[in-house]
């Protein structure tokens, strides 16, 4: 739809944005970066006016795409879902972070979660539980929770989550989504506030097995 001009990067991320606004209640996001999603939604619009299509190695060039609140995206809060760093404002890019905006992917915010990752129903978070789209009264799985619901509810094109004992898995299990844990090693976890270092996994979820391997 960029590529071929039927929509504007800005047009898309308002209407992710509006949608967040109007699913609130769902509680899937901590942070929810505005203005900075649509001036880097501007700039995606100008780099497709001026390149035409998006070449290979930014195929996610103008796509909104939420976080994590266990990842550092520079200029955001990176809470864990925890009121101890609620003001806490991470200094710089986690890794895969990096690799989102190299690819040209628009943030537009960080996603609830499990307080510290540890739990598995996302009804943990110090900033409230998240709802499962689907049902209301039940729980959308954790800790990845926030992210999951972003995806499923199309509050975001996709999303990162973290899985060290099912996170990613079992929330997309839950929310008919798809979710990819990488081979341990596989991702990078520099940047990322650690559970089980040993086990602490970075990936996608996504609403197509090919949208989750673009991510990947």
């Amino acid at each position: 739809g960029l590529d071929s001009k039927k929509f504007s990067s800005v047009e898309l991320t308002k209407s992710y944005l509006d949608r967040i606004d109007r699913l609130s209640d769902l509680n899937a996001f901590i942070s929810v970066d505005r203005d900075g999603a649509l001036a880097q939604a501007q700039a995606s619009d100008q780099s497709l006016k001026q390149k035409g299509p998006a070449p290979k190695d930014q195929c996610l060039l103008g796509i909104p795409i939420a976080v994590k609140d266990i990842i550092s995206v520079k200029g955001l809060r990176n809470t864990c879902g925890s009121k101890i760093l609620g003001n806490y404002i991470a200094p710089y890019d986690a890794t895969v972070t990096i690799k989102l905006k190299n690819a040209g992917a628009v943030i537009s915010g960080k996603t609830n979660m499990d307080e510290f990752a540890m739990g598995s129903s996302n009804e943990t978070s110090a900033f409230g539980a998240v709802l499962n789209p689907w049902d209301r009264k039940r729980v959308p799985g954790g800790s990845s929770g926030g992210s999951v619901v972003a995806v499923s509810a199309k509050l975001s094109a996709a999303s990162l989550g973290t899985d060290t004992g099912g996170s990613i898995r079992q929330p997309a299990a839950l929310t008919s989504t798809v979710g990819i844990k990488p081979t341990y090693g596989r991702v990078s976890r520099y940047g990322v506030v650690a559970y089980a270092s040993s086990l602490d996994q970075v990936g996608p979820f996504a609403h197509t097995v090919r949208d989750a391997a673009i991510m990947t």
